[in-house]
């Protein structure tokens, strides 16, 4: 590294005093809105659909388990997205950005279009499967059935939100996410309140909220791509180039999620007030982790910009200063969480075991916040990157050093907060090979392509 990556780190010393910080701030701002509009969608539901009573309430909860699954294994297509839009953007090939993304946005109409027909043919089973009672099974199926009408939308969503986020647009996405979130809501009340659909008024509701969004986008994009003559009829290199440059990523995803489900397996092996404790600090873990990501979200674009237009002094400074914020945000959020944590226990239960475990639970997890920061960080500079290939294998190792951990807690026995210490190994683990990768030169090539 030269002068010109002193200057770089001299200037992250100076917060807001540059225009790389209000760049990421721009972006990281409208992500994190557009982040947090998302959960509304079910939420809605759960307002509307709790009116009709249990099983129908208990039918969504089942569907909306597997459908969040569904899209959370897709999210590769808004990174991977991300990734080569804002690569091509900071090289000064705008049409070709546009390009890719377009092919991008194809892969996940498709992915979205052969899910649909799975999600119609094998609702009742897989709800059956996720242990839904002879009672809930009728309301889960239903809406997975109908729902499953609206992944193609949901996954061009996903894939156009990573193109925007690529041209370095978080703006809009929030702005289409909060619009199609509160038409989901107003829909819902609509079709289940007024017209009297029961829960397959809520399922259509969503379908078409996400049809709407989703056509919002290709009117966005459709019309940078008109001015910069991209064209939308789909190449299939450039298609198989999407999922062959995605597949990474979805193997990176897989094993993050095995991490979190093997912990769900865990819980509901150590006791009922353990799983009803862990249910709702993974939850608690989960939004805290959504400041984190928005940060995450706008590394990825800017890194991804700077190494297209061969700024890799820039690149490292962006992580400089993404890294200096984060740890500012998880010390807040761990002292936030620890002053709040038994009121806040108190909230969703009057068990006084459950909520015991809740708060000594909720110490770990703010524990884990000034940890947590900085992983997220790298793991999203290393996706804008594009360095997904070793993001996969590194995530198969970090889970498979997980499991150990997790074995000894359900060997001994040892109750839900020793689970959440495994968890902290976990982070631990992750952060130091992140750590490890992003110190080294091998993830910051520049150029247009990786």
């Amino acid at each position: 590294m030269d002068e010109n990556f002193s200057s770089s780190v001299n200037r992250v010393r100076r917060p807001f005093r540059d225009p790389t910080d209000r760049e990421l701030l721009w972006l990281a701002l409208p992500a994190f809105g557009s982040l947090v509009a998302e959960p509304l969608y079910l939420l809605g539901d759960a307002a509307v659909v709790g009116t009709l009573g249990t099983e129908p309430l208990a039918g969504l909860g089942a569907a909306a388990t597997v459908l969040t699954t569904v899209v959370g294994l897709c999210v590769f297509l808004a990174y991977s997205t991300t990734a080569v839009t804002a690569r091509l953007l900071g090289a000064g090939n705008l049409t070709r950005a546009l390009h890719r993304g377009i092919d991008g946005m194809w892969l996940g109409v498709g992915l979205g279009v052969l899910l649909l027909l799975v999600g119609v043919l094998t609702a009742e089973p897989v709800v059956r499967a996720l242990g839904a009672s002879q009672a809930v099974v009728p309301y889960a199926s239903a809406y997975l059935r109908i729902s499953a009408l609206g992944l193609p939308a949901m996954l061009l969503v996903l894939a156009a939100t990573g193109v925007l986020r690529g041209l370095q647009d978080t703006r809009t996405p929030l702005v289409v996410a909060v619009v199609s979130a509160t038409a989901n809501f107003g829909l819902a009340a609509l079709f289940v309140l007024g017209f009297d659909w029961g829960i397959e008024g809520s399922a259509w509701a969503t379908v078409i909220a996400q049809t709407g969004a989703a056509a919002c986008f290709v009117i966005v994009v459709g019309h940078g791509a008109a001015r910069h003559h991209a064209s939308w009829v789909p190449d299939l290199g450039g298609v198989l180039a999407a999922g062959t440059t995605s597949l990474p990523l979805f193997v990176r995803t897989i094993a993050l999620r095995m991490v979190f489900l093997t912990a769900a397996a865990v819980a509901a092996r150590l006791g009922d007030a353990d799983l009803a404790a862990y249910q709702v600090s993974m939850q608690t873990w989960f939004l805290l982790a959504l400041g984190m990501d928005a940060l995450a979200i706008a590394g990825q674009a800017v890194v991804g910009k700077r190494l297209g237009g061969g700024d890799v002094d820039g690149a490292h400074a962006v992580v400089q200063r993404l890294v200096g914020w984060s740890l500012g945000l998880g010390v807040l959020l761990l002292v936030v969480v620890v002053a709040l944590r038994e009121p806040y226990a108190s909230i969703f239960t009057d068990d006084a075991d459950v909520a015991a475990l809740l708060a000594a639970s909720l110490v770990v997890v703010a524990l884990m916040q000034p940890l947590a920061g900085p992983v997220f960080v790298w793991d999203g500079i290393l996706i804008g990157a594009g360095d997904a290939g070793w993001l996969a294998w590194a995530q198969i190792v970090m889970y498979a050093a997980f499991l150990p951990a997790a074995w000894l807690v359900l060997e001994a026995n040892a109750g839900l907060v020793a689970l959440w210490w495994a968890l902290f190994w976990f982070m631990a683990e992750r952060g130091l090979l992140l750590w490890w990768r992003t110190r080294s030169s091998a993830w910051a090539v520049p150029g247009a392509v990786r």
